[in-house]
């Protein structure tokens, strides 16, 4: 089995002050013992790097613990996939089709990187937005609860 990493079940699963460590931590465990193939999206790289980096923690995440963090976690574990300008374009024509506007392009960002993987599933907890993206393909997301 082929599952791809959104961004949020990355952040609770690697954080354990999130309120949703529980439910994402033992997703990155099985990910890491090899239970199924997982990948990210290269974007979803500066997303962690960011967001771990701006969260409100005591104490903080500095940028050389969340560099250890991006490298000790998804790194060394997961194929990361790089998207063409191509890929770009198809992704940003899927969600106009789709008549959706503004910031969700950064999940159609991921979405375009988990068809490129072949993934059978996307993982993540941003159920609104990837329930918009594919609307007659609900089998395909999981969200952990």
């Amino acid at each position: 089995m082929k599952i791809f990493f959104d961004t949020s079940v990355l952040i609770s699963g690697m954080i354990e002050a999130h309120p949703m460590h529980e439910i994402s931590f033992p997703w990155l465990k099985r990910a890491k013992a090899k239970e199924f193939e997982w990948a990210v999206c290269s974007h979803t790289l500066a997303e962690l790097y960011a967001t771990l980096t701006s969260m409100p923690l005591r104490p903080r995440i500095t940028p050389a613990i969340a560099v250890k963090l991006l490298h000790e976690n998804i790194q060394k574990e997961a194929q990361v996939l790089s998207l063409t300008g191509r890929d770009y374009l198809a992704a940003i024509k899927n969600i106009s089709n789709l008549n959706l506007p503004g910031a969700i392009i950064y999940d159609a960002i991921i979405a375009k990187a988990a068809e490129k993987f072949r993934a059978d599933h996307l993982l993540t907890h941003n159920e609104k937005d990837f329930s918009r993206l594919f609307p007659q393909k609900n089998s395909f997301l999981i969200f952990p609860k």
